[in-house]
């Protein structure tokens, strides 16, 4: 760390100290390499209560979803494996990968407009490994080993009695929540029944489904317990992609630098405007509470995000000392060097009239996605004949009811005229919700109106309401005639 009383260096940044090892280290990396473990302060304040409530809520938005059924279909469910997808309830399919692809490129640059706008609040407030990280792991760490000084205290001291039980205690609760995570994350992928199915019958059962998961709970308890902070500062992209959508007009947690420098201690009673002294009193407490071991006084940084904690404990040592609170607030850079409100720049403006094209367009699509999905395909190999001067050829259709209601259909050849349908089985065809069935029909046309060997025909599919659900076009083939000019 940059000794406080070296030279200020002003430039696009704010005030940056020791400017060749502040751009080129990390915080919790020493000069020769090794990890520096960062022990936070445990933050308090408006902002820390704030981001408590958003967090509790998306926890328990997490964990109950899996358990949600809409007419009997999960309210989300991602079965890549056997190719089930379900938002909201409502089924969706291979067929409808391109809307599916399209809601990703939605998120997408809603992420990058967000961004741009208010820099990284989603990893403060939204990201998973921040939830976890700073309202679950680290609340259980403050519960068993103490705030700040006593972790570090504990951590010096030799592995005692003490040192044991608290660090096995910790250990196991990780163990037990990263087990806890595993098993719900597989339920957003094959559903709770089946993962209640699976710890019923036993690891012996369903040894690849073990295995799996008990590499993902390792995966979770490594990253929580160890790994921590330093997946949004060597592993995570986001923090790297920042630097390129950030401007000076984007909302990011800052220093005021023009009103907190020169910093220096408080003296009781000095007028520091007098002394030219800043507001800042150089009390470190910003720095104690950081997550990711920074000091938020040196500028925009790739391994903040935006948590709040330096706000809350520098609005609280203000108040204590009788000065305005906001030294480090929400704020765009500009606003910092220049004093002029936030406004929103026509960079903004076109990636948020680009979003709200795109999820209109999303809606269009998913609006009009067809109740039921149809083909007819003539089997591998077959070909046509000819009874009672009529032309017969045969498909196989495989009908997909897309909605959440039973569905009843009759098919019928819309063009050419003339053709007839019959079916293997009976006139009605009846599909259940969110299944696929499958049958043969046989198509006739009078050998005196084929005038082509292959011809385009049209199958619709009807409801009882005669409303057309759904139509395939393909092909009807017949003998071949020799065309005389």
């Amino acid at each position: 760390m940059s000794e406080i009383n070296e030279e200020v260096v002003r430039g696009g940044q704010g005030q940056v100290l020791n400017p060749e090892t502040y751009r080129d280290s990390i915080g919790t990396m020493e000069q020769s390499g090794k990890r520096k473990w960062v022990f936070p302060k445990k933050p308090k304040g408006k902002y820390t209560n704030y981001r408590d409530l958003v967090s509790y809520t998306l926890l328990i938005i997490y964990f109950v979803i899996p358990f949600i059924k809409i007419n009997g279909n999960p309210f989300f469910l991602l079965n890549v494996i056997n190719g089930e997808y379900f938002i909201a309830g409502q089924p969706f399919y291979p067929q409808d990968f391109f809307i599916l692809t399209l809601g990703a490129i939605a998120s997408l640059i809603f992420i990058i407009v967000f961004t741009i706008a208010f820099g990284r609040i989603f990893c403060g407030w939204i990201c998973p490994q921040t939830i976890f990280m700073e309202s679950v792991f680290r609340k259980i760490e403050f519960w068993i080993e103490g705030d700040r000084n006593k972790q570090m205290r504990l951590e010096r001291q030799e592995w005692n009695t003490e040192k044991i039980w608290k660090r096995t205690l910790k250990w196991s609760i990780y163990i037990i929540i990263s087990l806890i995570i595993t098993h719900v994350m597989f339920m957003y992928i094959v559903g709770y029944e089946k993962v209640f199915k699976i710890i019923s019958e036993g690891p012996f059962e369903n040894i690849t489904n073990f295995i799996v998961m008990i590499l993902f709970t390792a995966t979770f308890y490594f990253v929580f317990a160890w790994f921590r902070e330093q997946v949004c500062t060597l592993v995570c992209p986001y923090g790297r992609l920042q630097g390129v959508l950030i401007d000076k007009e984007t909302i990011n947690v800052f220093y005021d630098f023009k009103r907190g420098e020169n910093r220096s201690k408080w003296r009781n009673g000095e007028d520091r405007k007098v002394t030219g002294k800043g507001d800042c009193i150089d009390c470190y407490q910003c720095v104690s509470v950081c997550p990711t071991g920074i000091d938020i006084r040196d500028g925009q940084q790739l391994e903040c995000v935006n948590c709040t904690a330096c706000i809350d404990a520098c609005d609280e040592i203000m108040e204590k000392v009788g000065l305005p609170k906001g030294l480090i607030r929400y704020a765009s850079e500009r606003e910092i060097e220049t004093g002029t409100p936030y406004k929103f720049t026509s960079r903004m403006k076109g990636f948020a009239a680009i979003l709200i094209l795109l999820i209109g367009f999303l809606g269009f699509l998913l609006s009009s996605r067809g109740d039921m999905e149809a083909k007819f395909i003539k089997p591998a190999g077959s070909t046509f004949f000819v009874r009672e001067g009529k032309i017969i050829n045969t498909y196989n259709y495989t009908f997909l009811n897309k909605t959440n209601n039973k569905k009843i259909v009759t098919i019928k050849v819309i063009e050419p005229a003339h053709a007839e349908i019959n079916y293997s089985a009976s006139s009605k065809i009846v599909v259940d919700r969110d299944k696929i069935s499958k049958g043969t029909i046989n198509i006739s046309f009078p050998e005196s109106q084929m005038n082509l060997s292959k011809q385009n025909i049209t199958i619709g599919v009807y409801d009882l309401n005669g409303k057309l659900i759904d139509s395939y076009q393909t092909y009807f083939e017949g003998p071949f005639k020799l065309q005389i000019p």
